[in-house]
């Protein structure tokens, strides 16, 4: 995971926090720090999948690696501001947070859901990228020549 501050568009990384995170965690952390406000649907959760792609070695031309299921929705709060939400799996219910906690980030409460929701899935990412990157330092293997006496 890149850097997740982003000062020219600071909506694409709560919405990448949000569509990574755990199944089940982005409604736990919204229903336990928040009340959830009265919204509309503007398109109900609804299950599909999407094309991935891939490239060889990172840098290569891209190929279609395979699909994906993701779960997407829309809605707007009474309030008028429009979430929008787009997670991989079948978990209605996280989609619909997710979406709730986009159109909450666009009110006055931007705040308040930070703390209580964006800032602890920013900190459980980070702890995540570490494990995964001690555990391959762990298998690293390095490559050395030894020096022979011919000269």
């Amino acid at each position: 995971m890149k850097d997740t501050f982003d000062t020219e568009n600071p909506r694409k990384v709560w919405m990448g926090l949000l569509a990574k995170a755990p199944e089940g965690r982005v409604s736990q952390l919204l229903d336990t720090h928040l009340s959830r406000p009265r919204f509309t649907w503007l398109r109900a959760p609804e299950i599909g999948s999407t094309m991935v792609q891939g490239r060889a070695g990172g840098t290569g031309a891209p190929f279609n690696l395979g699909e994906v299921t993701v779960t997407r929705c829309a809605l707007t709060l009474a309030t008028g501001e429009v979430g929008h939400a787009y997670i991989q799996g079948r978990s209605k219910a996280d989609a619909e947070a997710a979406a709730l906690i986009d159109a909450m980030m666009q009110t006055t409460q931007a705040d308040d859901v930070r703390a209580a929701v964006l800032s602890p899935l920013e900190t459980e990412a980070m702890a995540r990228k570490t494990h995964r990157a001690a555990k391959a330092a762990a298998t690293k293997v390095d490559f050395f020549t030894m020096v022979r006496g011919d000269d």
